[in-house]
C-alpha cells in the first residue's frame, strides 16, 4: 500500500478568523448553503493577533479591524462602525443623544491595551494605568473609575444592565475588513469575498455549487429562440395547413388570402363606380 493510498487527500476546508464584536453568522450561513461540501471553521482572535494569524497561515482569511499592520496582507473594507462612549446609567452623558470628544475633557478616559481606534490624541484625562483588555476597562467603568470609548459592537458585546453608551461624533472610527495573504487569493477566498460583497450564486467567483450549473428549462429557452417546444418553428403553421373557417387555402400559403389581387373585390372584378 502506497502512502497516497494509506492517507487519501483531505477534502477542502476554509478557516475564517474573526475579531471580537464582529458577527460572521450571516456570511457563514450563506457559505454553508452554497458550499455544503466545504466545511468552514471559525477562529476567534484578538484584534492585535489577527494580522499575525493570517501571515502565519493560521487562517485562510479573517474579519479584522482597521487600522492594523497590513504588511503582506490584502484587505477589503466592509463597513465602518459608530464610535461610542460607555458610561454608567446615572452619568450626565446618559442624558444626551450624542457627545463630542470635547465633552469628555474632564473625564478619565480609559485606554485598554487592545484598543482598536488608533487615537492620535486620547481625549479627557488619562488613568494611572492602562487596562489589559476592553473587558477589564468595562469593569472599571461600572466601578465608576472612568469612561470608555469603543466601537459600538464592543459596547454591545460587553453590555451590562448598569451601563449605557452614546455616540461620539468626532472620535476615530473602526473599520471592519476582510483580509488574507496578498499572494494567496485562492478560489475559496474569492468565493468568500463574493459572499461578503453580496454577489449572487451565478456571479460569485471561485467554485460554484452544483445547482448553479443546471441548464434552464428546455421549453422556456426554446421559446426565446423562436422555436415551438413541440417541434418546428414558431408560426410554422401559417406556412402549411392552417386553413380558414371555410376550408380555403392556407393563410400563409402561396395561394392564401394574401395572394389575391389585393384592391379588387371579393369576386376579383373591378370596383363599381357610383352613379
Amino acid at each position: 500500500m502506497t502512502g497516497s493510498e494509506a492517507h487519501p487527500p483531505l477534502s477542502p476546508s476554509f478557516r475564517l478568523a474573526y475579531v471580537p464584536g464582529v458577527t460572521p453568522g450571516k456570511w457563514v450561513r450563506i457559505w454553508n448553503e452554497r458550499l455544503p461540501d466545504v466545511p468552514l471553521t471559525l477562529l476567534q482572535v484578538s484584534a492585535g493577533e489577527a494580522p499575525d494569524t493570517l501571515r502565519d497561515r493560521g487562517a485562510d482569511a479573517g474579519l479584522v479591524r482597521l487600522p492594523m499592520d497590513r504588511t503582506g496582507l490584502s484587505a477589503i473594507p466592509l463597513y465602518t462602525e459608530t464610535t461610542v462612549v460607555v458610561v454608567p446609567k446615572d452619568h450626565l452623558v446618559a442624558a444626551v443623544d450624542e457627545v463630542t470628544t470635547e465633552d469628555l475633557a474632564e473625564e478619565i478616559v480609559l485606554h485598554p491595551l487592545d484598543d482598536t481606534l488608533g487615537w492620535e490624541a486620547l481625549p479627557g484625562r488619562p488613568a494611572f494605568e492602562r487596562p489589559a483588555t476592553t473587558a477589564d476597562a468595562v469593569e472599571l467603568v461600572a466601578a465608576g473609575i472612568g469612561v470608555l470609548v469603543v466601537p459600538q459592537s464592543l459596547a454591545r458585546l460587553h453590555h451590562r444592565k448598569d451601563l449605557t453608551y452614546r455616540p461620539v461624533t468626532d472620535a476615530p472610527a473602526s473599520r471592519v475588513a476582510l483580509s488574507w495573504l496578498e499572494d494567496e487569493t485562492t478560489d475559496l477566498v474569492e468565493h468568500f469575498i463574493g459572499i461578503v460583497r453580496g454577489r449572487t450564486v451565478n456571479s460569485t467567483r471561485g467554485p460554484q455549487p452544483a445547482a448553479a450549473a443546471q441548464p434552464k428549462q428546455r421549453g422556456r429557452s426554446e421559446a426565446k429562440a423562436g422555436k415551438n417546444p413541440r417541434g418546428g418553428t414558431a408560426g410554422a403553421g401559417g406556412a402549411k395547413g392552417t386553413r380558414s373557417a371555410k376550408g380555403g387555402k392556407g393563410i400563409g400559403g402561396a395561394k392564401g388570402a394574401g395572394a389575391g389581387t389585393g384592391a379588387r373585390g371579393a369576386k376579383g372584378g373591378k370596383p363599381r363606380r357610383r352613379p
